[in-house]
């Protein structure tokens, strides 16, 4: 959607330039990309001339407050055009109504004329009772009573004086609690002093047990944690808490209260007069029944949205790291999906991630086929050439990886590795229309195992395929809005696939659909185009393919790759219309593309400034020559994997004070959970992950990351495992078993497909800061109660 009005473009285009640091006309080219249908990948790498050099993240923000913007203007247009209909837009409230910079002051400007239902005050200035609403206003000598009298008309339905004071007194409650300025300063002030205060419903003390730290707390709404937030909603939603919002100690500190800052505005105050106690009495009850609610409800809309930005950015910088996790490359690779009962489902796919053979074994109990079992996976094993073993990291992991440890070591001459790797969303893959047309005839099951072995050989060509949501990194991401949360996770998709490039002569339409400018239907138009005509041999030839035309292939060809075809810079990221500037290089050097490919000596004596014109700076001739040097680089780092600890396979194997190695399984707001190898994950509180201050756990720490760590304490009743990752911590005492009961976190449950929050649910620190001579004194009394 593009702007129609000059002055509004431009408006909008210097806000969020000044919000995301850059220059307006930077600001205004960008938009003029994204409105074109360029995608933020592509701006960000081939439009750097463009926008002068905006990177991905601020394009991101761009992208979002852009849409935010465009509707805040939608709705503008939209306020002005009703009251002016209703014949009330004066020059005075159209200027307010056009310098309203956000959302909540357009609504509190509109509110008095906003269409609604009739009033109790609308009814009473048809009774005529406005003239002693304002009378009393204006001159509060006068006896209310006495004044009332004269309004008193049965015929009217104001049959005595108490009801036509009732009816003033509506009047003043519905002006005061509509005036947009009274209700913007109520506003900011609340937005600062607010209060924050739960109490547990009545009868619900049992059944909310998990909640119990919050049956009675108080927390200034701008300073509570977006964690405790949404533990706080989700317990209001689910009936267990009561939640207000009041101005805490900012009265009783000397300051004016809610109701004196109404009766301020009004010009109400108490100076003895006869009608004073009755208009404070209507600022008393505009703040209670009007201003109260409106601004909670409000303020908590405001406060939970910005919980969830906070929530959702979690969330996606967690899936970042897992998409982008070292890949383990092209290798055979035997796939474990472990079970008990139902069987260890086995698939075996060859360099390519092709399935080349499949089985079920059952080595655990009830049918304890142990050496069966073996011999079945050394003859796979030898028959495919496997490098590497790849454990689900679910139900009956432990005992698999102990299997896989018996096949290395029965078939030394493979010289194979095992690696745990995590089955988060495998089982949403498994039923998904996806794997199914994939697969048709083979059992669900079994898919699992297959896309088990193919995330170890690359996690984020496998992880693709299935919704971001499944893969279960985040905190709360069931308590917040699902569709901003599901637009945030599939830009951070789009980001790590466009980053890393893909080969299109072996990539799955879902891995394809991710890159810049393809939709669904295209990227299953290449996959049919290949199937029928063969491998690309160029770029170029992507132009045969059905619905992808010159617009689609200046977004998409950049990101795709072709490796040893026709033209060597196909391999690369260079862009087929920066391929000129590559040739007149070539032409300056008298050698061709295959001589100077990783020159990094030639390649760093050339002179950008040289080959620049007038699509191409040196911005982009730098980016040009650092590909060269390295073509089709790949950002992820090198692959190595965990070892856990043998003998170390259940949470009652845990001892105080061992030292294991263990991956980084989910990043929250107040520390980072890892998995240790004994199917419930350990939280290292963030007050325990550094020696020093840490702010945010990504600092230290992402998701994927090896680490080693000791445990401080095991709660194997309640399966609490409490880590640090300085080594040389003492074990905590033992926390009050009333504190650690109050943890709210689930365990974790062994369905794999199920969400890593809802299975686990994260925790949290307690308010205010850990000693720091102690990792995590009574560790649970402080990641508790966070939901």
């Amino acid at each position: 959607m593009q702007d129609r009005n000059p002055q509004i473009a431009q408006h909008i285009a210097a806000t969020i330039a000044a919000e995301i640091g850059a220059q307006t006309a930077q600001a205004k080219a960008a938009i003029a990309l994204l409105d074109e249908g360029a995608t933020v990948p592509f701006i960000a790498r081939y439009r750097k001339e463009v926008t002068g050099g905006l990177d991905d993240t601020q394009l991101r923000n761009l992208e979002t407050r852009l849409t935010y913007l465009r509707e805040l203007e939608d709705r503008r247009a939209a306020v002005l055009a009703s009251i002016e209909e209703q014949g009330k837009l004066t020059d005075a409230l159209r200027a307010e109504i056009e310098a309203a910079d956000s959302k909540a002051r357009l609504e509190d400007l509109y509110l008095p004329y906003k269409p609604k239902r009739r009033t109790r005050a609308q009814i009473a200035r048809e009774a005529g009772l406005e003239p002693l609403a304002d009378g009393l206003l204006a001159d509060p000598t006068q006896v209310p009573e006495a004044a009332a009298a004269a309004y008193i008309d049965a015929e009217k339905g104001v049959a005595d004086a108490k009801a036509a004071l009732d009816g003033a007194r509506a009047i003043l409650m519905e002006r005061w609690g509509e005036n947009a300025a009274l209700v913007g300063e109520l506003r900011e002030w609340m937005t600062e002093v607010g209060v924050i205060r739960a109490k547990v419903a009545e009868g619900k003390e049992n059944e909310g047990a998990k909640y119990r730290d919050y049956f009675d707390h108080a927390e200034p709404l701008a300073k509570i944690p977006s964690h405790r937030l949404l533990a706080l909603f989700r317990a209001r939603r689910e009936e267990i808490l009561q939640l207000d919002l009041d101005p805490g100690m900012d009265a009783d500190a000397g300051h004016l209260s809610a109701e004196g800052r109404v009766a301020k505005h009004a010009g109400v105050s108490a100076q003895g007069r006869a009608a004073d106690k009755w208009l404070l009495d209507a600022c008393r009850l505009t703040w209670r029944a009007k201003l109260h609610m409106h601004l909670l409800l409000d303020l908590f809309n405001q406060a939970r949205e910005k919980a969830e930005a906070g929530a959702i950015a979690v969330f996606g910088d967690n899936l970042k790291d897992l998409l982008l996790a070292a890949p383990a490359g092209p290798k055979a690779v035997l796939g474990l999906d472990p079970g008990l009962r139902t069987g260890v489902k086995v698939a075996v796919v060859d360099r390519t991630g092709k399935l080349v053979d499949t089985a079920t074994i059952y080595p655990h109990e009830p049918k304890r086929q142990w050496d069966p079992s073996l011999h079945v996976l050394r003859a796979l094993c030898a028959k495919h050439a496997v490098e590497l073993i790849a454990i689900g990291n679910g139900t009956a992991s432990r005992e698999t990886d102990k299997l896989a440890g018996d096949l290395i070591k029965l078939a030394p001459e493979l010289k194979m590795q095992k690696i745990v790797v995590s089955e988060a969303g495998a089982s949403v893959y498994s039923a998904s229309e996806f794997a199914a047309k994939e697969f048709p005839d083979l059992d669900v099951s079994i898919r699992g195992a297959v896309s088990i072995a193919r995330r170890l050989q690359d996690p984020l060509a496998e992880l693709v395929k299935i919704e971001p949501k499944a893969i279960g990194v985040g905190q709360y991401q069931h308590d917040v809005d699902q569709f901003r949360l599901a637009r945030a996770l599939d830009a951070r998709v789009e980001d790590c696939v466009n980053a890393v490039g893909v080969d299109v002569n072996t990539a799955s339409a879902a891995l394809l659909t991710r890159v810049s400018g393809l939709s669904s239907t295209v990227a299953e138009n290449i996959v049919r185009f290949r199937d029928e005509h063969g491998a690309f041999r160029t770029r170029k030839a992507l132009l045969g393919v059905p619905r992808l035309g010159e617009k689609t292939f200046e977004q998409c060809a950049g990101f795709l790759r072709i490796a040893d075809g026709d033209e060597p810079l196909d391999a690369s990221s260079v862009h087929p219309e920066a391929y000129p500037v590559v040739e007149r290089i070539l032409a300056g050097s008298g050698r061709q593309v295959k001589q100077i490919v990783g020159d990094t000596a030639f390649l760093r004596a050339v002179k950008a400034e040289q080959y620049t014109d007038e699509k191409f700076g040196v911005p982009t001739i730098r980016d040009i020559l650092k590909e060269l040097e390295k073509p089709g680089r790949d950002p992820r780092p090198e692959f190595k994997a965990a070892r856990f600890a043998d003998g170390v396979e259940d949470i009652k194997d845990l001892r105080e004070g061992m030292i294991l190695e263990g991956v980084v399984s989910n990043v929250a707001a107040f520390g980072a959970f890892v998995d240790i190898g004994v199917h419930q994950d350990g939280l290292i509180h963030i007050s325990a992950l550094s020696d020093r201050y840490v702010k945010d756990p990504r600092e230290v720490v992402k998701a994927g990351d090896i680490v080693k760590v000791k445990v401080l304490e095991v709660d194997v009743a309640r399966k609490r495992i409490a880590l640090t990752r300085r080594l040389d911590d003492a074990p905590a005492p033992q926390a009050p078993r009333d504190v650690r009961a109050n943890d709210p976190r689930p365990p974790r449950g062994p369905d794999r497909g199920t969400p890593r929050d809802q299975r686990r649910g994260p925790a949290a620190a307690k308010t205010g800061a850990p000693p720091a001579d102690n990792a995590l004194a009574a560790a649970f009394a402080r990641a508790k109660g966070q939901g």
